[in-house]
């Protein structure tokens, strides 16, 4: 009789308890580019609610001009940007405080493409061959390796500026070959054109294998505690796509239907098994080794410590 007493006192405080409603902590996440399924945990999350369980109310912005991201982070534009990794090295070295604090795709993306039925069967062939480029930099240092790993040097090749027309000049016979085209977007768009390329993958050709998109922010944001709650987030969203590809690929449409065409929806599928499922983990080593042929290439002068540039948010 005291327990049900006790009870019905509880159920009738609660009915006449006051309520409080609490907005939403606003997070906003500068794009590296337009909206792609590269961006799906964060488009899964938000159409899921898994942001608002969080607590969080986040806004997917793309840029007007990507170079400017890191910029635009550092300067509190934004309080999150996608962000390369190779080029956090490069931000660093300039003097930007940007951070890594989490993994959006874990594995590179970037490709030396040729075309499939093609002469060139291995980057060997290459040599007197013509190079198609679209951005210098890091590009030029992986294409370097990849090429020494085979034999031959930058010197053995002619590049071009194909001004970001890789696919168009590869097919066009402008090129014998591009560098910087991603294996889950321009294999699909050289194959649905009718001309099936091949790739090489510069992890597997001397390149440390690195994250090709990461989630940044400037150093005195660092432990805001909204961040982790975000990465708990994008973990969940990462696991059901996974779980669930059909599903999510139809609630990233539903919410971008722009976007609702063979291109993505390939691109979609093959970037499934990239993205991070522990989005907030950080392999230092991995990061030191990077860091390590970064500063062995000559892109930047001295090799960070990890620390300095990589973090887990808790």
């Amino acid at each position: 009789m005291k327990r049900l007493f006790a009870a019905t006192l509880f159920a009738f405080g609660s009915f006449f308890a006051p309520t409080y409603s609490h907005a939403a902590d606003k997070l906003s996440v500068l794009l590296e580019w337009f909206v792609n399924p590269d961006h799906a945990p964060m488009v899964i999350a938000r159409e899921k609610g898994l942001f608002a369980a969080q607590h969080l109310d986040v806004e997917l912005i793309p840029p007007s001009d990507p170079s400017a991201v890191p910029r635009l982070v550092t300067a509190g534009q934004a309080d999150i940007g996608i962000h390369y990794q190779p080029n956090l090295y490069l931000d660093h070295d300039a003097g930007l405080p940007l951070v890594r604090f989490g993994t959006l795709i874990e594995t590179p993306l970037n490709t030396v493409t040729v075309l499939a039925d093609g002469p060139i069967k291995s980057l060997k062939d290459l040599k007197g061959k013509k190079v198609g480029f679209s951005v210098t930099g890091f590009e030029d240092a992986m294409l370097k390796k990849m090429l020494t790993s085979e034999g031959i040097t930058s010197d053995d090749i002619e590049l071009i500026n194909v001004n970001f027309s890789l696919s168009p000049s590869l097919i066009a016979g402008k090129v014998d070959a591009t560098v910087g085209g991603f294996r889950n977007f321009e294999l699909t768009q050289l194959k649905l054109e009718g001309h099936p390329g091949r790739a090489f993958f510069p992890e597997e050709l001397g390149v440390p294998a690195y994250d090709e998109l990461i989630y940044v922010t400037r150093r005195d944001l660092a432990k805001d505690a909204r961040l982790p709650r975000f990465i708990a987030a994008v973990e969940q969203a990462s696991i059901f796509i996974t779980n669930h590809p059909q599903d999510a690929w139809e609630l990233f449409v539903k919410a971008y239907p722009n976007l609702d065409d063979e291109l993505n929806k390939t691109a979609f599928f093959d970037t499934l098994p990239r993205f991070a499922k522990r989005p907030a983990a950080l392999d230092k080593g991995r990061y030191a080794r990077f860091g390590a042929f970064m500063k062995e290439s000559g892109l930047i002068e001295t090799e960070p410590a990890v620390d300095d540039i990589a973090l887990e948010v808790r």
